[in-house]
């Protein structure tokens, strides 16, 4: 399981195994709560929800928001956040779109190039993010809306308003690699990744621990200057990454594309278990969340679709997110008081 640090006053063994109790039972709450989802839209959109089409629309739907949930959860577990990252990964985006429309060089120069230059400006973004938060001092959730902020005027300045639309990297948002859609597997491997770095080095430990508790961090030896310089970083790196993914699936990259992704972002790290107040969460956790999300918008878009038309689905599918996310923070705001006094008691 992934590590967590407690600051409870109870043993270590008792601690290690609460912790790994209630992860066990978050991970199968939510595997219960993305079954129920599937099986009941099944059930009540019959012939619509439950078919081919509509199951290869939510497979190349959710990597776009799920990618970008990754970004969310690590600097999350610091006890941090990352607002910038829609407005990392659409600059991201634009760059790449700009290489390829108006380089006038053979394509097999220009994609590489470009999928490049999207990585390189989302790391930049990230660290620019990560100078602020750990250098500066600046708070995460004001540090990242104002860098969010620039980095969207930016993308308004190199786009001038309109966006820039190219196919050269259709391949990579709606191809398939033996029949699995390209976005699905670069989430994967993106899940297994932030598997390998939470679970199996060091620094991941180090995450979790000064998500934790700051000051057991900091007299542990633990450099959190360091580890919130590479937080960002990772995270301005998976936005980059979803530019990729953004300018690949629609053909086209400008400055506001996306903009409801935070909140669908924080929701599903919320969801999925990682505490806003740092140092617990999991990624099968987050995984599982998408899933439930992406099952439970496109089974409300049809649903209201088919009883109120299109526009009442847009605004239904935004107040029900809202309203989950308040849900969700009310019962994990007790569920951890429940959890602190049983290992308290233990």
């Amino acid at each position: 399981m992934e590590p967590n640090v407690t600051t409870e006053t109870s043993s270590p063994k008792s601690s290690r195994r609460s912790n790994r109790f209630s992860l066990h039972n978050d991970t199968l709450r939510l595997l219960i709560i993305a079954v129920l989802l599937f099986v009941g839209f099944s059930i009540v959109l019959p012939g619509k929800f439950l078919s081919v089409r509509n199951l290869q629309s939510m497979a190349v739907q959710f990597p776009e928001f799920g990618i970008l949930t990754f970004a969310i959860m690590i600097t999350m577990l610091t006890g941090g956040i990352d607002l910038s990252i829609v407005g990392a990964a659409n600059l991201s985006a634009i760059v790449a779109a700009m290489i390829l429309t108006r380089l006038g060089m053979p394509s097999g120069v220009t994609i590489p190039l470009a999928i490049l230059a999207a990585l390189l400006v989302g790391t930049l973004c990230g660290l620019f993010n990560g100078f602020l938060v750990s250098r500066i001092g600046i708070t995460p959730i004001l540090a990242t809306l104002g860098t969010g902020a620039i980095y969207t005027g930016l993308s308004f300045v190199l786009t001038g308003g309109p966006a820039i639309t190219t196919t050269q990297l259709a391949f990579i948002g709606n191809g398939t690699i033996l029949g699995a859609p390209i976005p699905v597997l670069v989430f994967i491997v993106l899940a297994l990744a932030f598997v390998v770095i939470l679970n199996r080095m060091s620094f991941g430990f180090n995450v979790y621990m000064l998500g934790t508790n700051p000051t057991a961090a900091l007299f542990s030896g633990i450099n959190s200057d360091s580890v919130l310089m590479r937080t960002y970083w990772l995270a301005g790196l998976v936005a980059g990454i979803a530019g990729i993914i953004f300018l690949g699936r629609a053909n086209s990259a400008k400055p506001d594309f996306g903009s409801s992704f935070i909140l669908l972002t924080v929701l599903i790290a919320i969801l999925g278990g990682v505490s806003y107040t740092g140092g617990f969460g999991t990624v099968a956790g987050v995984v599982l969340a998408v899933l439930s999300i992406q099952f439970l918008s496109t089974g409300l878009n049809m649903l209201m679709l088919q009883l109120f038309g299109s526009s009442a689905a847009i605004f239904f599918r935004q107040f029900a997110w809202g309203a989950l996310l308040l849900l969700v923070m009310v019962i994990n705001y007790y569920t951890e008081k429940r959890r602190n006094r049983a290992i308290v008691e233990e």
